[in-house]
């Protein structure tokens, strides 16, 4: 079988019903509302996501990481229209005040119920959040881009992005491939509403080598270290990174035939790192996600089926 085969076999056998709708939207003809409506299962009534779709996180209760994952796959099947359910609830979400700190005037980054359920080391609530804009700044891009000019949830998300990017012209350079990708789909989305609120050609010359650094240049760590390939921040020719990128993205999918494992998957380069069940089942769901990731630009700009 080639290597798109052996993906998709992996995906039909072992994907959540989220996935395969994703899968199918990319590469078989899929509709985006199929992935919206398999999406609205993770919808709480509060208008958050939860129920793993973070898959290191078993909690079923609102959380802005869920609801952050959730934006991330309207924004991977480029949907248009605000007035989908799915759109509104989140944005109800985040208008409402929940998980969010008030002082720091950012989205939670762990809650306090992911405790409650099986989870990865990193989401067991200790306490406290970090506030270094992940998820905050795609969160407030999303409102923005979503929600009424008029209203006060674009306010809020206005003030919070301005924030953001000052935290993030004073800190960068910084090693952290979340944050960075969370800045990522804030220029997007800031990009597509045509927002005028930051120097947009600054943070494109500010973003674009922090970025570039944060991408890992060495193959032979791709299959067993925990870095970001080009594909994790590349999905086609038309993000900021292609053009500096462009030969190490062709090279990630030359090499789709050798870091693929035998099951048809790619590897999980992490553990939970704690005594918690659940993540073999988890670890199923990630590599579903993964080869979803890494087949886009194998398909979109190299070509390969």
């Amino acid at each position: 079988m080639t290597p798109f085969e052996k993906a998709r076999t992996f995906v039909y056998r072992n994907a959540r019903p989220l996935d395969l709708a994703r899968w199918r939207f990319h590469f078989e003809n899929g509709s985006a509302e199929d992935v919206m409506h398999a999406l609205s299962f993770y919808q709480n009534a509060d208008g958050g996501l939860g129920h793993g779709l973070e898959a290191d996180s078993f909690n079923p209760n609102s959380g802005p990481i869920q609801t952050w994952c959730g934006t991330e796959i309207i924004r991977e099947i480029g949907w248009k229209d605000p007035s989908h359910p799915v759109i509104r609830g989140i944005l109800r979400y985040l208008d409402s005040g929940a998980d969010f700190d008030h002082t720091e005037r950012q989205w939670l980054n762990t809650v306090p119920s992911n405790s409650e359920y099986p989870c990865a080391v990193w989401w067991k609530w200790t306490g406290k959040s970090e506030f270094k804009y992940n998820p905050t700044a795609a969160l407030a891009g999303f409102g923005i881009r979503y929600a009424e000019e008029d209203s006060g949830l674009y306010q809020k998300c206005a003030g919070i992005v301005i924030d953001a990017y000052r935290w993030f012209r004073a800190s960068i350079p910084f090693e952290e491939t979340h944050i960075t990708g969370c800045y990522l789909a804030l220029y997007e989305y800031l990009t597509e509403s045509g927002a005028e609120l930051i120097d947009m050609e600054e943070f494109r010359a500010l973003l674009i080598p922090q970025a570039n650094a944060n991408i890992c240049r060495n193959p032979e760590r791709w299959l067993t270290e925990y870095v970001a390939l080009p594909s994790e921040y590349i999905a086609s020719a038309d993000s900021i990174l292609y053009p500096d990128n462009a030969e190490l993205l062709a090279e990630e999918a030359r090499l789709i035939p050798e870091l693929l494992g035998t099951d048809g998957a790619f590897p999980v380069p992490w553990q939970w790192y704690n005594d918690d069940p659940g993540f073999p089942l988890a670890e199923n769901w990630w590599k579903a996600h993964i080869l979803i990731r890494r087949m886009l630009p194998y398909r979109k700009i190299c070509g390969g089926m």
